[in-house]
């Protein structure tokens, strides 16, 4: 049975209960479940839904259509669907194999006749339980290319063919947004552990636990105007503040006072701008005390305050971990306020260490409440929220349960309520232009002012290459504030020259980056300064731009100071994505995408509309080709004027990548 309700179209049919809606222009949500109504909306990625006064149902033959703007879902009278342009032409099908054939001259049904017997959503039930593993399955639109879905270490740009697992890592953000060369989004709205795979045959989503199905899809002329939409629907970062545009100094690890202001006086002295610099982990007395430990931090009041006169950041890193000897661990566990486990122990489940329960708001306000007293009130207005996933010493996702569910259910809103935490808590003291870095995301986290990172990732150009693919899918994926550890985090030996070559390439890439953040946990390892808190965990040979030779000082030093004279340029990048959600670095198809060619590039970039970035992601490369779109471009390194619509062979000597700029822009600069 079909029928329409309050501008909704409905399907019942036994356990089967499904519904269509207009969900912001030119989109609509998709519900389904066994149970008798919709799951509550807390789960939900999405805003409230915009009005679509343009949506319109009409009912042909046996199929029931709902028309919104430039999207259509018909829905045939077995419960199947069939995304359309207005004009007929099809957009997305659901894959099923038991259905009729469609009658001459009425709207098609989906599927087509067979013995197989395969729905295209199947619930399978946890016995006992409300919940379901959810598999729903779409046909493949032939020649397709898929991009998104957050970050995954792998060197693939185009996810057709690739199937991946919908839970977070360190190094791996699942975003289940997918934008598709065939001219629509898909927001797979559904914070459980799954999969998705883009198979040849077919694409098929996977939930392990869930009491619904829930996607929401749009149609789009072009790339840009699609990720607007999507944008508008589950939301946009804030303004970066002026702070986030230059040059950002960490390492693993700062371990005193004096010796992180004796770097940010030294960057002062050289003349080297800097904007933000970094306390790393294990600044505490324990593990979940979130405070500076008094013995190596003395004075955080007039260490910020002599930071800022020198016009530098502070940020400090918080674990979301609490250890059996922190002063908070107890009456965290009298409140419920820690990650249970379903199997053991409720820890360790990192190193000695507890994970609070951000889904939970009253652990959200306990531990906001102490980052408040400890860090914020002495003028720390920046929070590495580092183990966002949260990195679990196994990542077995069946043995963990939230304040909202299991960890199978709804795991993957995790990172997002983490910095949900934050945001919330510097929203209610005034302040404005949030940024917080995290090591994850899922969808909404960018409202939160979530600036994500690639992990900890290895020094090597192998993962460099990845790290490409993966900075370019979370902008997609509605992600738009992304950085690295530039040259990688694990394995960096200073002394090594084929490591020197790496991080050389990798500032140069961090340059046109949306921030440009130098990390990493450098070789030869120092040893630990003593035996308790802080002082017992070791840090990472120096690694500030004038740790290396003098050859690549004065290249990082060049890049910085061109990273200052594009600060104007990257404001109005930032702006663009507060406004619109508009990506700051994006595959080359984003603003050309008329142009077949700008789907296949994978290894070069557009960072803002008028700069193209082509980085070197082999050794010893100094040369490579570049693919440059229509129109004329104009090459940094030597200043010639080159026309679009071809490949170019381009130098590129250990001090520059080659980078091309549309002609008459940014010529002061570039």
């Amino acid at each position: 049975m079909i029928f329409e309700r309050d501008g909704k179209l409905f399907y019942r049919q036994d356990k089967d209960f499904l519904c269509i809606e207009p969900w912001g222009p030119n989109a609509l949500r998709v519900r389904a479940t066994p149970n008798r109504v919709f799951n509550d909306e807390d789960l939900s990625a999405l805003l409230p839904a915009a009005p679509a006064p343009d949506a319109t149902i009409w009912q042909d033959g046996g199929t029931w259509v709902l028309s919104n703007g430039k999207i259509q879902a018909a829905l045939a009278d077995n419960g199947t669907i069939r995304f359309l342009r207005p004009d007929g032409t099809p957009l997305l099908e659901e894959y099923s194999r038991m259905v009729k054939m469609a009658q001459p001259g009425k709207i098609p049904q989906a599927g087509f006749k067979s013995a197989l017997k395969i729905r295209p959503r199947v619930f399978e039930p946890h016995y006992g339980t409300d919940n379901f593993r959810l598999a729903v399955r779409f046909e493949p639109n032939e020649g397709e290319h898929v991009y998104g879905m957050g970050q995954y270490q792998q060197p693939y740009l185009d996810l057709h063919g690739c199937t991946l697992e919908l839970a977070h890592r360190n190094s791996q953000c699942s975003v289940p947004f997918a934008l598709s060369s065939a001219g629509y989004g898909f927001l797979w709205n559904n914070p459980a552990i799954g999969q998705a795979s883009f198979a040849k045959n077919m694409t098929v989503w996977t939930a392990e636990s869930t009491k619904q199905m829930d996607y929401w899809i749009c149609a789009g002329d072009t790339p840009a105007e699609i990720e607007q939409t999507f944008a508008d629907t589950v939301g946009k970062v804030p303004m970066m503040p002026d702070y986030g545009m230059g040059f950002w100094q960490c390492k693993l690890r700062y371990q005193t006072q004096d010796e992180l202001l004796g770097v940010a006086r030294e960057y002062k002295r050289r003349g080297i701008p800097l904007d933000v610099i970094v306390i790393d982990y294990f600044h505490w007395p324990h593990d979940g005390d979130f405070r500076l430990d008094p013995k190596y931090w003395p004075d955080p009041k007039g260490m910020v305050r002599e930071l800022n006169e020198m016009g530098i950041e502070l940020m400090v890193s918080v674990w979301p971990t609490c250890d059996d000897e922190s002063e908070n661990y107890d009456e965290m566990v009298e409140r419920g306020l820690l990650v249970r486990t379903e199997a053991g122990r409720r820890g360790p489940v990192l190193m000695k260490a507890c994970v609070i329960d951000v889904t939970n708001p009253e652990c959200r306000d306990f531990v906001w409440q102490r980052l408040k007293r400890n860090y914020y009130d002495y003028g720390i207005h920046i929070f590495w929220l580092d183990e966002a996933e949260p990195e679990y010493s196994e990542y077995d996702y069946w043995n963990y349960r939230y304040f909202r569910g299991t960890d199978l259910e709804v795991g993957n809103i995790y990172p997002r309520e983490y910095a949900r935490m934050a945001y919330e808590g510097m929203a209610a003291e005034g302040q404005e232009n949030i940024v917080n870095l995290l090591r994850c995301a899922w969808v909404g986290s960018q409202r939160y002012g979530a600036l994500v990172w690639s992990g900890d990732t290895d020094s090597s150009f192998r993962s460099l290459r990845n790290q490409l693919r993966a900075g370019l899918n979370m902008g997609i994926a509605g992600i738009p504030w992304w950085t690295t550890d530039i040259g990688g985090f694990h394995g960096g030996d200073v002394r090594d020259p084929h490591f020197q070559e790496l991080l050389v390439r990798w500032f140069e890439f961090g340059c046109f980056c949306p921030v440009m953040r130098l990390h990493g946990y450098r070789q030869p390892v120092k040893p630990p300064m003593g035996t308790n808190g802080g002082a017992s965990h070791n840090s990472g040979a120096d690694n500030e731009i004038w740790s290396y030779t003098p050859e690549m000082y004065e290249i990082f030093k060049s890049h910085i100071e061109l990273r200052e004279r594009l600060r104007p340029y990257v404001t109005s990048l930032m702006a663009a994505a507060h406004e619109d959600g508009t990506p700051i670095m994006r595959p080359l198809f984003y603003d050309f995408p008329d142009d077949p060619e700008a789907w296949e590039v994978d290894d070069e970039y557009l960072f803002g509309p008028d700069v193209l970035v082509a980085p070197i992601l082999f050794e010893s490369e100094r040369e490579r080709d570049v693919y440059l779109p229509e129109g004329m471009w104009r090459s940094a390194l030597d200043g010639s004027e080159v026309a679009g619509g071809q490949t170019v062979r381009a130098k590129a000597p250990l001090e520059q990548i080659p980078v091309f700029v549309r002609s008459g822009k940014l010529e002061d600069v570039l």
